[in-house]
C-alpha cells in the first residue's frame, strides 16, 4: 500500500503554475516581436486601395475657397458641390472683384442651363473613371523604395516599371514619371505627391499625340473631416502636340481651403444660397483674424 504524499498535489501544482507562466512568458515575448515590416510594394498597394474605396464611397458635399491659376485665366471663387453638380461664386477673376449682380447673374445661368449640369456631372464621373484606373495602376506601373519614414507618414520614391505594359494611352504616362508619395500611415491615404516626366510620352508613334519630357505634377490632400480627405493643392504643367498639329499646353495650379461639410442631399438652390453666404472678400477676413 502506497503512502500518501502530502507534498505530491503541491508539487504537481507547483509544476503546472511554473508551466503556465513559461507559456505566458513565452506568449508575451511573441507579441512584444514586432511584425514583418511591409515592402514598399504592399505599402502602395494598401495605399491605393484605400484611395480607390473613399472615391467609391465619399458622397460628402462641400463648400471651399479655390484659387485657380492658368496662363489666361485667374480666378478665386467660392464653390460648393452637390450630387447635381457644384455651383461656383467667382468673386476675382482676372485680378478684378466682380460685382455682386455678376456673381449672382453667374449662378443663375448655371441653375437654368441642364446641359451645363449635366456636361458638368458626366465630366467629374469620367475624371473618377480615370482616376480610379491610375490608382489600379500604380503597384504595377511603378517600381517602388520607401525612402523615410516617421511615425505619421512613408515616403516612397517611384521609377516606371520597365516590364509594364499600359492597357490604356491615359496609362503611358506612367512609363515616363518618375517622383515621390507621402503616405498617412494611419488611414493609408496619400498625403503628397509629385513627379516628372523623364522622356517623352507619344501616342501612335507621335502622330496622335506627344507629350514633352519635364512636365511636372502635384497634389496634396488633407482631412478636412474625421476620415473624409480632400484636395487641396493641384499643380500640373504640361506641353505637347495632339495630331501633329494641335498644340497641348496645359498649366494649372489649384490651390483649395476653408472647407465646411454640407448636408449630402443638398440641392443646386441650397447650393447657391450657400455660396452667396460666404463671405466677399476672404482674403480680407482671413488677413484681420
Amino acid at each position: 500500500m502506497m503512502i500518501p504524499d502530502p507534498f505530491r498535489r503541491l508539487r504537481l501544482l507547483q509544476g503546472v503554475l511554473r508551466c503556465g507562466k513559461i507559456v505566458t512568458l513565452a506568449a508575451l515575448a511573441l507579441s512584444l516581436v514586432p511584425a514583418p515590416a511591409q515592402t514598399a510594394q504592399q505599402i502602395i498597394q494598401q495605399v491605393a486601395e484605400a484611395e480607390r474605396a473613399a472615391n467609391r464611397n465619399d458622397h460628402s458635399s462641400w463648400i471651399f475657397l479655390d484659387r485657380s491659376v492658368k496662363p489666361k485665366e485667374q480666378i478665386l471663387q467660392w464653390t460648393a458641390t452637390t450630387p447635381q453638380g457644384n455651383v461656383q461664386r467667382v468673386l476675382v477673376k482676372n485680378g478684378s472683384q466682380q460685382p455682386e449682380s455678376e456673381q449672382q447673374a453667374g449662378i443663375q445661368k448655371f441653375l437654368g442651363d441642364k446641359r451645363a449640369q449635366k456636361k458638368q456631372v458626366d465630366a467629374k464621373a469620367h475624371e473618377l473613371k480615370q482616376i480610379d484606373q491610375i490608382l489600379r495602376l500604380l503597384p504595377e506601373g511603378f517600381i517602388w523604395t520607401v525612402t523615410k519614414t516617421t511615425p505619421e507618414e512613408t515616403t516612397l520614391h517611384f521609377v516606371p516599371n520597365p516590364s509594364f505594359k499600359p492597357p490604356s494611352r491615359e496609362a503611358h504616362v506612367l512609363t515616363a514619371a518618375t517622383g515621390d508619395l507621402v503616405a498617412d500611415n494611419e488611414q493609408h491615404r496619400i498625403r503628397r505627391a509629385n513627379g516628372h516626366l523623364m522622356h517623352d510620352v507619344t501616342f501612335g508613334g507621335g502622330l496622335l499625340g506627344r507629350i514633352k519630357q519635364g512636365g511636372s505634377f502635384a497634389i496634396e490632400q488633407k482631412p478636412v473631416a474625421p476620415s473624409l480627405w480632400q484636395l487641396t493643392l493641384i499643380r500640373v504643367h504640361l506641353d505637347g502636340k495632339v495630331l501633329l498639329f494641335k498644340s497641348l499646353n496645359f498649366q494649372e495650379d489649384d490651390e483649395r481651403s476653408r472647407f465646411a461639410q454640407q448636408p449630402g442631399s443638398s440641392t443646386l438652390d441650397q447650393a447657391a444660397q450657400a455660396v452667396m453666404k460666404q463671405p466677399a472678400n476672404p482674403q480680407q477676413q482671413s488677413a484681420s483674424q
